[in-house]
């Protein structure tokens, strides 16, 4: 049996019998039924999956994978591909843009090279390179499924170190120049829709700039031959590395049982990528935030699934997930810190309804 078939045998639905139990706590805590909106059901999805009653979030991880993209060389992108590479090293010294937010709710950053077309020395970089980058994808495939399943199965590995190491959440981030093309044809494959629905500016295109992303991807699909291909042929055949990688992340915690908050547009793309593999999944999904990229509304709309903040961010690198962090905490905290009726001395009964307060 492959390393992902087993994963894939063990992600298992959320436990009904747990959430059915926290949401009576819940309704039993001081406050009117449903007061706290989206924070109950947080609460509950959360103790659904770690199957629960009081679960916690604590010692979160942020995982950053990081890949290039072939695609570049198509003129997609506002920033040259070399940009990866000077960003991975911003993240190692810490003075990125995720780095200041996991030192706010104090989290550990990991960053892993799965694809980055160059090299990086420093001990703390997690090298799981499968290859310096993707191959462009309007000329050829990306990437062969075996060096997919390798990409995945590197997030397997890292997710599962970072759950062994104790830490109870995990946030998922990325970096690689091109990534916004390589999610917007990822999502138009496997959802069917338009691609001019998809693109957005990504890095910060101009409209004629824009037109031509959309063009290059519209073609890129007709050439790769989308249609009719499996999961694992549209992830290969226009993907990224480091969304494989994040799509990795996803599975293993999931099979363990473990929350993620999926970040911004590319995330989200391994998300997609993730339920195309375990439909199960989406019930595991906490969706941070709504990011500017058109087609990432797309995505909340194939999946059914609601993103807790709506920040206009377009940055990745899991900002979004980090921001939105503190509301899975607090989410928990009402769970073991608010007082029930019952701790009032007062039946839930004996309290005027709703409709008469």
């Amino acid at each position: 049996m492959k390393k992902i078939d087993k994963i894939l045998s063990q992600i298992m639905p959320l436990d009904a019998q747990v959430m059915q139990s926290v949401s009576e706590h819940v309704d039993q805590l001081t406050k009117p039924i449903g007061a706290l909106g989206r924070i109950e059901e947080l609460a509950i999805q959360l103790a659904g999956i770690t199957r629960k009653e009081r679960p916690t979030v604590k010692s979160p991880a942020v995982i950053v994978c990081a890949g290039d993209h072939g695609i570049v060389s198509e003129g997609v992108s506002a920033y040259p591909q070399e940009v990866t590479k000077l960003m991975i090293h911003n993240f190692i010294e810490g003075r990125a843009a995720i780095n200041v937010l996991a030192n706010q709710i104090g989290a550990s950053v990991t960053v892993v090279d799965v694809g980055v077309n160059g090299e990086v020395n420093d001990p703390s970089l997690v090298m799981k390179k499968v290859k310096k980058g993707t191959n462009n994808f309007y000329t050829e495939d990306a990437m062969s499924e075996h060096e997919a399943l390798q990409a995945i199965e590197a997030g397997m590995d890292v997710a599962k170190n970072v759950i062994d190491n104790g830490h109870e959440v995990i946030i998922i981030g990325e970096m690689g120049i091109g990534n916004t093309t390589a999610s917007s044809a990822l999502i138009a494959a496997y959802t069917n829709a338009n691609v001019q629905e998809v693109v957005g500016r990504g890095t910060g295109l101009n409209d004629e700039e824009q037109q031509h992303k959309i063009a290059i991807i519209e073609e890129a699909l007709k050439r790769r031959n989308i249609n009719g291909a499996s999961t694992l042929q549209v992830l290969a055949r226009v993907g990224g590395l480091e969304i494989a990688a994040l799509t990795g992340v996803l599975l293993q915690a999931a099979a363990d049982r473990t929350p993620v908050i999926v970040d911004g547009f590319i995330s989200t793309a391994a998300a997609l990528v993730a339920y195309e593999l375990s439909p199960t999944i989406k019930d595991y999904l906490i969706i941070s935030h709504q990011s500017v990229e058109p087609g990432h509304k797309t995505v909340f709309e194939y999946l059914n699934k609601k993103p807790l903040l709506s920040l206009d961010l377009r940055l990745g690198e899991g900002t979004g997930a980090a921001l939105a962090y503190p509301l899975l905490d607090a989410a928990t905290r009402i769970l073991t810190e608010m007082a029930t009726f019952a701790d009032l001395g007062i039946e839930k009964k004996e309290l005027p309804s709703e409709s008469t307060l």
